[in-house]
């Protein structure tokens, strides 16, 4: 089961779960869901993000334009 499906079905559960249960669900996952991701203090994301950009910019990676990439999503392509 992918990612994206076990989502759904939690979501939909959590709807209609009785209280007890959704307490007991929100203990279990209360640290991580208070913390709050500030990605621009993440020195390994920032790192990566400068060598892509680099990458980009002096033409070792080609990039793809917009109309590339949303003609490679409309026939299914996946991207590399």
């Amino acid at each position: 089961m992918n990612t994206s499906t076990i989502r759904q079905k939690l979501y939909e559960y959590i709807r209609v779960a009785d209280d007890k249960k959704v307490i007991a669900i929100y203990t279990m996952i209360e640290t991580d869901a208070n913390e709050l991701y500030e990605w621009w203090h993440d020195k390994e994301l920032i790192a990566e993000l400068d060598a892509r950009s680099s990458d980009l910019k002096s033409g070792m990676d080609k990039g793809q334009s917009w109309e590339e990439l949303k003609n490679g999503l409309l026939n299914g392509n996946t991207l590399a």
